[in-house]
C-alpha cells in the first residue's frame, strides 16, 4: 500500500507544492507567525547594519526540520534589506566554477541563499571561506609547475545558509557564519493561526473545530498543516458546500490514514519494529530502517524527530527505547522490563 501520508510529510516538494507554498509564503514580519526570538534578532542584527550604513548584514545560518520556515525567513531578510536574492541548493553546485560563475553574478548587497548546505561538496566549501570573510574567491588556474593562482574580487553580499542535518556541517563552515538560529516545531495556537491565515489566502471557509483537529495533525509544522488543508478542501468541495468542517477535516486525515497525534503509517512501523522485534529497544538506526522498510535519511529527518518531541522514542548509547507513552498510544501493554536505558 501506497503510503499517502508520505505526500503530506515529506520535505521532497513537487511543483504544485512550490506553486501552493508560495502563494502563502509570509510577505511581511507581521504575518510570519510563530519563532519570536528568532525574529527578534534577525530584526536587531539586520537594524545595526544598516545604522552602521553597510551593504548586508552579518552571513546566517537556520537549522531545523524541513517546513518549519528557513527559506521563508531568507527571503524576508532580503526584502528587510532591499535586496536581490539568489536561492540555490548546495548539491547543485557541482564544480568550482559553478560556485565562480554564482559570486561573480551577484550584485552589491545581494543575498545568496544555499538550501541543503550540508550537501555542499567539499572542496567547493574550502573555496567559499576567503569568499565569506574576505568577499574574494582564490582560483587555481592550469596544473602542475605551470599552475597559477587568480584572485577575484567579489561584491559583498549575505550568505544565508539552510540545513535540516546541522552535524553535518565542517567547523570551519560553521563558524564563518556570524549568527546561527535553530528553528523549533511550533505550538498548537501558532498553528492554529498559520491555518486561519491561510484559509483566509486562500478565499475558504473553514470551522474552528475543523483549524484545531488539522493543527493537532500538524506535526507542529506550518508547511504539513497547509498540505493537510488542501487535503481537507478538496473534500470539502467535492462532497460539501466547500465549507471545510470537522467532519470533512477527520475525513482528509483518514484517508492520508493520519491518526489524532499526526502519526502517518511510518511513523507506526517505526515505533512497531523497536516494540515488536526489538522489545521496546534499545534498536540502532540501521535496524529500524531495515525492519520498517524506511530509509535511514527518513528516519532521522522525518520521523524520528517528531517522535522524540511527542516524547515516544528516547536515544540512549545503545540505540533508539520506545517510551511508555508509545505502548499507550499503539494499545500494546507496557513491561519495564522491556525498556534498556543503559
Amino acid at each position: 500500500m501506497k503510503n499517502l501520508s508520505r505526500d503530506t510529510t515529506s520535505p521532497i516538494l513537487t511543483e504544485e507544492d512550490k506553486t501552493f507554498d508560495l502563494t502563502l509564503r509570509p510577505k511581511t514580519w507581521q504575518d510570519y507567525i510563530g519563532q519570536e526570538k528568532i525574529k527578534k534578532n534577525i530584526q536587531i542584527i539586520i537594524e545595526a547594519a544598516k545604522k552602521r550604513g553597510e551593504s548586508c548584514c552579518e552571513h546566517l545560518l537556520f537549522y531545523g526540520n524541513s517546513g518549519l520556515g528557513k527559506t521563508t525567513l531568507s527571503y524576508l531578510v532580503a526584502k528587510e534589506l532591499g535586496a536581490n536574492i539568489r536561492q540555490i541548493a548546495g548539491p547543485a553546485i557541482e564544480k568550482v566554477g559553478d560556485l565562480a560563475a554564482i559570486l561573480t553574478n551577484l550584485n552589491e548587497g545581494d543575498v545568496l541563499f544555499i538550501d541543503e548546505l550540508h550537501r555542499l561538496n567539499r572542496l567547493i566549501e574550502e573555496f567559499t571561506y576567503p569568499a565569506l570573510e574576505d568577499f574574494k574567491l582564490n582560483l587555481v588556474l592550469g596544473k602542475g609547475p605551470m599552475a597559477r593562482t587568480m584572485e577575484m574580487k567579489l561584491p559583498r553580499f549575505t550568505l544565508i545558509g539552510a540545513t535540516t542535518r546541522l552535524a553535518l556541517l565542517s567547523a570551519p563552515l560553521r563558524n564563518r557564519f556570524g549568527a546561527t538560529f535553530q528553528l523549533d516545531f511550533y505550538k498548537q495556537e501558532d498553528i492554529e493561526k498559520i491555518i486561519q491565515r491561510s484559509s483566509h489566502l486562500l478565499k475558504l471557509e473553514i470551522e474552528p473545530g475543523a483549524i484545531e483537529l488539522l493543527a493537532k495533525c500538524s506535526r507542529f509544522t506550518p508547511r504539513v498543516a497547509n498540505r493537510l488543508l488542501k487535503r481537507a478542501r478538496d473534500f470539502a468541495q467535492v462532497e460539501g458546500q466547500g465549507i471545510i468542517t470537522a467532519n470533512f477535516a477527520r475525513k482528509a486525515l483518514e484517508f492520508l490514514e493520519i491518526d489524532g497525534l499526526g502519526l502517518e503509517i511510518g511513523d507506526r512501523k517505526i515505533l512497531e519494529a523497536i516494540i515488536k522485534k526489538f522489545e521496546g529497544g534499545p534498536a540502532g538506526l540501521q535496524a529500524i530502517s531495515v525492519s520498517a522498510g524506511e530509509e535511514e535519511d527518513a528516519v532521522l529527518d522525518i520521523y524520528e524527530p517528531y517522535l522524540m518531541q511527542l516524547g515516544f522514542i528516547e536515544r540512549t548509547p545503545r540505540g533508539r527505547v520506545a517510551t511508555r507513552s508509545a505502548y499507550q498510544h499503539l494499545g500494546i501493554s507496557f513491561k519495564n522490563n522491556q525498556r534498556l536505558l543503559s
